[in-house]
């Protein structure tokens, strides 16, 4: 069913119900400046008459005199009425905005999986570009042509009943090649939108991996392929320049062929002393009046499809809806937000003077699908308060998925994982993650100083707290080495420095945070043995009493771990501490004994 035009407009009430106030000034503004518009030709009218039946040099200089106050009135007041309604679609804009980066923020992971970002950022511009222009422009020149015709159409009745019908007798024609017209440009301004969001999408791919494309020499591959989007989208633009060439000259015709018809009925009834000749000059000076007000309308027209065209694209990511959001049970439940403290640290590696104890970890029996493929298999554990548990398994084995599941970026089975003995859905996502300090496998960093992206998640991080955590992960001395230290800008994604360093500036942040949970997803895998031990050594004094997780191909990193499981295709296949899985087991043997000959091999 096709929607109604005030259906597609709908999503917007929310954003416009704050500025009713200010759209009733501007539109009360609005009827100042047409009053003093439409007043102009009266004038005119009653001066001609005046002139023809002989007035003296006072009043001809009264005429001039109130076409100036006219001119000066209607130019102030559309001064105000630019200023109040498009000052009102600029706030508006501001208001989308926000909602809409608010709301990217609530999604889910899964969503940006199945979304390109280049496409988001294409809505987030482009799209919202087009609807201000409709709040803007779109609502002031609506109301204003509506009023400015409602009011001339009035007047012109009253000077010529039969001329005005003359006027009109296109009207009709005109209303269906406007709506002819609109539904087509709506659905070409569809195509072309869609096209921008592909060609920003291959943009932000091409510069994300631009060092990809280098060294493979494919520079004239992809450049050649984005040729081939640009042509689709300048072809796609072509359509709708035809479409919208072909508006306005029918649009000048129709308004042509009415000037033809009242020029010879109104000559006519001018001959015939039906009208004076002022009445007729005013008539004609209306008519000029109203011919860019349906001019207007055309491009009234197209900034309407343009505008609901985006807006359906953006009301398509405002209505999706996180899969992860906080659920009733932790709405009605009360989780107390800050944890007990445990002794104070004494070394001055801690991070603040009191640390928060750990938090026990339970899995219970879960399973868990990913793209509908099993990925976890009757996972069944606890991790015990200020205990460390280290995670070991082949590529693919369901670790990165298990540690993934803790702060739910994505979502276990209700009941199948408890924090001190509440299920995760209990607690609030933000209260949740909180008490988490998360390295995942991908760094990421922000195109940030070094600061910045330590103190990432910490509000109000001292310079001191920020050091003693870069001193932790034996990041200090290679910051000192930089020329501007701590303000070193990293560049997009950490460019700028080695995969050592964006791991050790990561785990950095995640201890910064003072977690009771921290994990470290693969977060050494870049940095070379010694550096790798002197970071574990320091990092024992800061999760002595806190739980942590630890996932990691090389023993080095696990081996002091009070447990270590070992996951083979989904499911825990050997536990035990480091003794009892070299005695009983066999995939941790032969990775231990792996692992020793590539030692070897790198020392000789």
């Amino acid at each position: 069913m096709t929607e109604n035009p005030i259906q597609r407009v709908a999503p917007l009430f929310p954003y416009l119900r704050p500025y009713v106030r200010r759209y009733c000034l501007g539109f009360a503004v609005l009827l100042g400046e047409v009053t003093f518009w439409v007043s102009v030709p009266q004038i005119i009218r009653f001066g001609i008459d005046d002139l023809q039946a002989g007035v003296s040099q006072d009043k001809l200089l009264l005429y001039i005199g109130l076409l100036l106050v006219a001119a000066l009135a209607k130019a102030f007041f559309l001064y105000w009425t630019r200023m109040i309604l498009i000052g009102i679609s600029r706030d508006t804009e501001y208001d989308l905005r926000n909602a809409l980066y608010e709301h990217f923020t609530k999604l889910s992971l899964r969503y940006y999986q199945k979304n390109r970002t280049g496409d988001l950022m294409s809505r987030a511009t482009n799209d919202l570009n087009a609807v201000r222009m409709l709040l803007g422009p779109g609502i002031m020149y609506s109301v204003r042509t509506l009023v400015l015709m409602a009011a001339a159409v009035t007047i012109l009745f009253q000077i010529s009943a039969t001329l005005t019908l003359y006027c009109f007798v296109l009207v009709p024609i005109i209303a269906v090649l406007v709506s002819a017209f609109g539904r087509s440009i709506h659905h070409r301004f569809e195509k072309i939108q869609e096209m921008m969001s592909t060609i920003s999408a291959k943009v932000q791919e091409s510069m994300a991996g631009i060092r990809v494309i280098r060294a493979y020499a494919q520079e004239e591959t992809d450049l050649r392929r984005f040729r081939e989007l640009n042509d689709q989208y300048m072809e796609s633009n072509r359509k709708l320049i035809g479409v919208w060439g072909m508006f306005y000259p029918l649009l000048e015709v129709l308004m042509g062929i009415s000037y033809v018809i009242v020029l010879w009925a109104g000559g006519r009834a001018v001959i015939n002393g039906e009208i004076s000749i002022g009445s007729f000059v005013a008539f004609n000076v209306y008519m000029g009046q109203l011919a860019w007000p349906m001019i207007a309308l055309g491009w009234v027209v197209n900034l309407y499809q343009r505008g609901t065209a985006s807006l359906a694209r953006l009301n398509t990511i405002l209505q999706e809806q996180p899969d992860i959001r906080d659920e009733e049970e932790a709405i009605r439940e009360i989780i107390p937000p800050s944890r007990p403290v445990i002794s104070r640290s004494g070394n001055g590696n801690g991070m603040r003077a009191d640390k928060p104890a750990g938090v026990s970890v339970g899995f219970h029996h879960l399973n868990f699908s990913y793209n509908e493929r099993p990925t976890l298999t009757d996972i069944d554990f606890t991790i015990p308060a200020g205990k460390t548990l280290a995670i070991v398994g082949p590529t693919g084995s369901g670790k990165s998925t298990l540690v993934n599941l803790i702060p739910r970026l994505f979502n276990a089975p209700p009941g199948s994982i408890t924090m001190d003995g509440v299920p995760l859905r209990h607690y609030r996502l933000q209260e949740l993650r909180r008490m988490i300090g998360f390295v995942p496998q991908e760094t990421f960093l922000f195109s940030d100083t070094i600061r910045g992206n330590i103190a990432f998640g910490v509000e109000q991080a001292t310079d001191e707290q920020i050091k003693q955590a870069a001193e932790i992960a034996s990041l200090l001395p290679d910051i000192e080495g930089f020329p501007l230290g701590f303000d070193t800008i990293v560049g997009e994604r950490g460019i700028t420095l080695s995969g050592g360093q964006k791991q050790r500036v990561a785990i950095a942040r995640a201890v910064l945070r003072n977690p009771s949970l921290l994990i470290l997803d693969d977060a050494l895998s870049s940095v070379d043995t010694y550096t790798e031990e002197k970071i574990l050594h320091r990092l024992r004094e800061v999760l002595r009493g806190r739980t942590a997780i630890l996932i990691s191909h090389r023993i080095s990193t696990i081996r002091d771990a009070d447990e270590i499981i070992v996951l083979y295709e989904g499911h825990i296949a050997e536990r035990g501490n480091h003794e009892e899985l070299m005695a009983r087991g066999s995939y941790y043997p032969e990775l231990y004994q792996k692992q020793l000959l590539e030692e070897e091999l790198e020392r000789a």
